[in-house]
């Protein structure tokens, strides 16, 4: 029989396959319910979201639809958009939860603060991206040519909230790398040594993100994601200081 820790995480090393696929089903349940809720809740507040992306555009009224299904669908990105951050304690108790297994008693406090920073770094990503690099690229992309451009409203928030979305998990690679420290995959001195290889896959990961192909929004995008990676740095200290302190 499997023992559980006061957190609810397994510490039977050996649990076979097809109990791991359960404990996965069972997770990916609770976190489906949780985003589910979240974004049911948000639909009390989406449309003044639409209103508040809308801003760098110029408003609401700068925007045009087509289809006659194109506001609803945009009504239900949205606010499965909110439903995730919403929901993000959540999702990621459940992912370290399954994860890390065999958790201490004396490092619940290490999955409670994951989950508080993780839920903030998701949401600094996502300030980040509309109000530091949206306005950055809206004005490149809309002034490109000198052509005048009203925004579908359908692409236009596809758009942001993609940006948006994808900044907020870029944000997470702290989160990330102490999970990995935590389970011994990576260590202190193997990232502080891998600080130039650090630089070229941000590199790439800010051209794949950035939405537009000049240099100074991939400079805006790879110096808050290189100052994440130093912090990860910190985060894997923080993950084996107690193995450090046991040497």
């Amino acid at each position: 029989m499997k023992k559980k820790t006061p957190i609810g995480i397994p510490q039977d090393s050996e649990m076979p396959f097809w109990d791991h696929v359960e404990e996965l089903r069972h997770r990916l349940l609770i976190v489906l319910i949780a985003l589910g809720a979240a974004t049911a809740g948000s639909f009390l507040f989406a449309e003044r979201i639409i209103d508040l992306l809308a801003e760098p555009a110029g408003s609401i009224h700068a925007l045009q639809s087509i289809e006659v299904t194109e506001n609803v669908a945009v009504f239900m990105r949205v606010s499965l958009l909110c439903g995730v951050a919403i929901a993000m304690p959540v999702i990621l108790y459940e992912l370290l939860a399954f994860i890390m297994p065999g958790l201490k008693i004396n490092e619940k406090k290490w999955v409670l603060l994951t989950v508080f920073f993780g839920t903030v770094l998701f949401l600094a990503g996502a300030a980040f991206s509309y109000f530091i690099m949206l306005p950055a690229s809206l004005t490149f992309l809309l002034q490109f040519l000198g052509v005048e451009t009203k925004p579908r409203l359908s692409s236009y928030i596809n758009f942001i909230t993609s940006l948006i979305f994808w900044m907020g998990i870029g944000f997470q690679f702290p989160i990330l790398v102490f999970s990995l420290a935590k389970l011994r995959i990576v260590s202190v001195e193997s990232l502080a040594k891998g600080w130039r290889y650090a630089i070229v896959f941000i590199a790439i990961l800010a051209a794949i993100i950035t939405p537009t192909v000049d240099p100074i929004n991939m400079a805006i995008l790879m110096a808050p994601l290189f100052l994440l990676y130093l912090l990860s740095i910190l985060f894997a200290f923080f993950a084996t200081r107690g193995d450090q302190q046991k040497k």
